[in-house]
């Protein structure tokens, strides 16, 4: 069987791209295509496969601009040409799953979420306060039609798989399209505990943008006078200094070595935003530390309350405040947190995942 993978653009290691290394364990001899790929960016695994890019791999500093570049997206992913596969994966949060492919050639996407600021999130990203009056309106327009292409195209993909229950809903609700769910993997064996002593600190790992509310996790643990930690980089950063006292350490982008080393030190792991799964939580509870998390999307899924870490109503400072208190004084057992993340990690995912694509292609078990 020849196969192709497509992923959106390989700018670095999140979690999209750690669910495509995932696949090629599946499907070790699989041609990648993708609109852009940044060379040294994604892990060995990935790096040394076939890329096949997009003309967006060819503008002007597409490395660091490529988001600037989403009205060309749409474009750019169809002039992809699938003929002589006989199977095509999509790994997607953006265009990957509007694939135009020969009737022979089955596709299914592995749904990340629905594109975030083209439906429900576009004030987070691009509304006035973030981006001026003017910009925002034109932007809005731009995006209401990306939306638009984004629902027709929905129809491409033969089958749906989510990340996660709360992501099938966003799929039914903006695609019309029921989905199934695979859990995404998280590496339990590289992340585990090392008998390293917490410490009295909250740890943040995200990237820097506005639907990750960073900023509710600083204002938490400024009112319940705990040391806060965080790593990561993005837009936000600037606001978050100018916003944070002197009992938050900002640490910037980290390697996955640095990453292991936060999550066996802290305390606790927040998650102050709303997740469409969230692979924080379950690498944090993989090195058996407590999550506390907001009620809401992937972490009602990954997080067990008062079990493997607190779940928090509302997003007021004063209940994550609450709940990250209640977490550092609280008596949690380690091996019984990593037992929990232990049964989200990759066999579990490649099993699933083989068994789910035999069902869809074959529609037989395998």
């Amino acid at each position: 069987m020849r196969v192709a993978l497509v992923h959106d653009w390989l700018t670095g290691m999140r979690g999209g791209e750690k669910v495509l290394e995932a696949m090629f364990e599946i499907f070790p001899q699989a041609d990648l295509f993708t609109l852009l790929h940044v060379p040294g960016s994604v892990s060995p695994a990935i790096e040394r496969r076939r890329v096949i890019t997009s003309f967006v791999q060819r503008l002007p500093r597409a490395a660091t601009w490529y988001r600037q570049y989403l009205p060309l997206f749409p474009t750019a992913i169809e002039q992809f040409s699938f003929d002589g596969y006989d199977l095509a994966v999509s790994v997607s949060h953006c265009v990957a799953k509007s694939i135009v492919r020969p009737a022979a050639t089955r596709h299914i996407c592995y749904c990340l979420t629905p594109v975030r600021y083209a439906w429900d999130q576009f004030d987070a990203y691009f509304g006035p306060a973030r981006t001026g009056r003017l910009r925002s309106a034109v932007l809005r327009v731009v995006l209401a039609r990306f939306a638009r292409w984004d629902a027709a195209t929905a129809g491409r993909a033969d089958r749906y798989v989510a990340i996660s229950r709360y992501v099938a809903g966003r799929i039914e609700r903006y695609y019309n399209v029921a989905a199934s769910v695979v859990y995404p993997p998280v590496d339990a064996e590289f992340f585990s505990p090392d008998g390293s002593r917490p410490g009295r600190h909250a740890l943040v790992v995200s990237a820097l943008v506005p639907y990750k509310r960073v900023d509710l996790a600083v204002a938490a643990c400024e009112l319940a006078g705990v040391p806060l930690r965080i790593a990561g980089d993005g837009p936000e950063l600037a606001a978050l200094r100018a916003r944070a006292g002197a009992s938050v350490t900002f640490l910037g982008r980290l390697t996955d070595e640095g990453i292991r080393r936060e999550y066996r030190e802290a305390g606790v792991v927040l998650l102050p935003g709303v997740e469409d799964f969230g692979i924080v939580p379950l690498e944090a509870q993989a090195c058996g530390r407590p999550v506390v998390a907001l009620a809401a999307g992937g972490a009602l899924e990954t997080v067990r309350h008062e079990e493997t870490g607190l779940l928090v109503q509302g997003t007021r400072p004063e209940a994550m405040a609450e709940g990250i208190r209640h977490a550092l004084d609280g008596s949690f057992d380690e091996a019984r947190i990593r037992a929990h993340a232990e049964t989200f990690g990759r066999p579990r995912f490649v099993a699933e995942m083989r068994a789910t694509l035999a069902r869809e292609v074959t529609g037989v078990d395998d």
